[in-house]
This record gives C-alpha cells, sequence and structure tokens, in this order.
C-alpha cells in the first residue's frame, strides 16, 4: 500500500468523481482508476460503488476513510516537523478574504521579509468557505476569515473587531453631515460585493435585522471596482475600516452609521490537530502585536 494510494482514495470519496479527484490529485483519470482497484484488491473490499459518474463510498470504503485519512495526517504532521528543523528551509502558506488580504496581509507579509528573513511566506487569497477547507485538507497553515465559522476541526483565535462603515463620492450630500442613520439610507442605490462574499453576507444580515432592504443596484468582485462605482456616485456602499486607505480621501468619505452600527470580527483560524511550525508561531506571534497596534478611528466622520 503506497502513500499517493491512499491521497488518491481520499480524494475520490470527497469529490465523489474519478474525474474531478484525478485533476485534483494531478494525475490521469485511468492512472488514478487503476491504483483504486489495485488498493481494493490489496485491503480485500470494494471500496466505492460505481454509480454512473458518481462513486459512493461503501460501508468497507467508509471504515477505510477515516484510517486513510488519520495515515495523512499523521505523515503530513512527521514532514512538517521535520521541515522545521533549524538546519533546513521554512515555508508556510497564509489565506485570507478579498477584504483583508490586501489591506492587513500583504503589507504585514512585506514587513515579514525584514522581521522573518529566513520564513518563506505563500499567500492565498480567497472566500472563506474555501479558505476553510484549505485549512482543514492542510493546504494552508493559518487563515485569517470572518467569524462565525462552525468547522469543528479548526481553533479560532479573535484577532480584531472593526467597524463597517458608510462609504460614500466626495461630492454626495452625506459627505458633509456628522450622523447618518438606517432610516438616511432609504432610496439610496447600493454598490456591493457578490453573493459569495462574507461581507456582502454579513451586511444583508443587519440591515434585514433592522427591517431595512436597500437596493442593490451593482455587484462587484473586487473592492476595488466597488470604490470606483461609488467615487463616480453611481452608489454608495458599507466597506469594513480595514478597507480604508490614504488614496481613497481624493474621491471618497468614509461614515460611521449612528445607533447600532455593524461590526464584523476577524479570526485567525488553523487545524486543532496539525502541527504548528515555529514558522507559523513567530508569524502569528507578529501578526497579533501588528493589530494590537492598530489604533481605532473615532471620529463620526472620516475624511
Amino acid at each position: 500500500m503506497e502513500i499517493y494510494q491512499l491521497r488518491y482514495f481520499v480524494a475520490v470519496a470527497e469529490t465523489e468523481n474519478f474525474t474531478r479527484a484525478s485533476e485534483r490529485s494531478n494525475v490521469t483519470q485511468p492512472s488514478l482508476s487503476q491504483q483504486i482497484i489495485k488498493l481494493e484488491r490489496e485491503v480485500g473490499h470494494k471500496l466505492f460503488h460505481r454509480l454512473g459518474r458518481k462513486a459512493v463510498l461503501t460501508e468497507a470504503g467508509a471504515t477505510f476513510l477515516e484510517r486513510a485519512r488519520r495515515i495523512l495526517f499523521e505523515v503530513e504532521n512527521a514532514t512538517r516537523e521535520l521541515s522545521d528543523h533549524p538546519g533546513l528551509g521554512r515555508r508556510i502558506t497564509i489565506g485570507a478574504v478579498q477584504t483583508v488580504m490586501p489591506y492587513l496581509l500583504t503589507p504585514f507579509i512585506a514587513k515579514c521579509r525584514d522581521l522573518l528573513p529566513n520564513l518563506t511566506i505563500d499567500a492565498r487569497e480567497g472566500f472563506r468557505s474555501n479558505l476553510v477547507r484549505g485549512v482543514v485538507e492542510g493546504d494552508l497553515d493559518l487563515a485569517v476569515v470572518p467569524l462565525p465559522v462552525t468547522e469543528p476541526r479548526v481553533a479560532t483565535e479573535l484577532l480584531l473587531t472593526e467597524p463597517l462603515l458608510l462609504v460614500v463620492a466626495k461630492q454626495h450630500p452625506f459627505a458633509s453631515r456628522d450622523e447618518i442613520s438606517i432610516e438616511d439610507l432609504a432610496g439610496e442605490n447600493f454598490v456591493t460585493l457578490g453573493d459569495s462574499s462574507t461581507l456582502a453576507a454579513q451586511i444583508g444580515g443587519f440591515f434585514g435585522d433592522h427591517h431595512f432592504s436597500p437596493r442593490m443596484g451593482y455587484r462587484c468582485a473586487q473592492v476595488a471596482t466597488l470604490k470606483l462605482f461609488v467615487s463616480m456616485g453611481l452608489g454608495i456602499s458599507i466597506l469594513p475600516e480595514l478597507a480604508r486607505l490614504p488614496d481613497d480621501s481624493d474621491a471618497l468619505t468614509y461614515l460611521r452609521l449612528t445607533g447600532s452600527a455593524p461590526t464584523r470580527d476577524l479570526a485567525v483560524i488553523r487545524h486543532l490537530q496539525r502541527y504548528q511550525s515555529r514558522g507559523v508561531e513567530q508569524f502569528l506571534t507578529l501578526l497579533r502585536e501588528e493589530v494590537a497596534g492598530r489604533q481605532p478611528t473615532a471620529p463620526a466622520l472620516i475624511h
């Protein structure tokens, strides 16, 4: 029995499809299928029901899956521990959602080049669900994502709580006001991120709690596009404080909503049982210090 056979088996079990499993494993589908057949012969049990294009675990397969994952987990932990040897190179992989990576982690990773010169840091930007899966499957050592996270296999550590700010064009009537309430937003055209964004879902929940139905006129995939729409007076939006950049003051004004103003919690997540290298711990220690050094913006009107 080979380690790669176990990896192929787990890939098929998780994708329920031999073609998708082969793509995920970077191997041809016939080769993967052949290795699964060899594995079934070795364990003496059929591991999958082949139902057309779908592969469903047999009872034996479901039992074997738990053991296979445990074996791969221990192999990966051993590999990570060896790679953490002082005489060997160190590499970690960090993930973050789109509203965190460019505003918090990217400049921090650049700073780490001087603070942790012997540590190689890889980074991945994505949606929360993909990042949580990356941590669970071992593709990511850490990820910074908005709460809540319900996956029981990851540990969550609150990193910061930040306000969600109303953002309008410099020439918008709101830009000169000191107070804006939710009621003031009626009739405004909103620019928002797509439905896959956790920020969009959180804002929708906040409005729902206040029985307010905003008119969503534009949906964007990137924060930079959203800001462009707002700066041109095509709508208003809500963004986390992290997304406010010094250059924004030329075209945008950020304001706090009065009353029950929305906030979001950002957390660092990591696998509960996976070996955490010295590089991970050093990175996390410095990240905590970086966040602790950030001062919240107090005024209601932010130019």
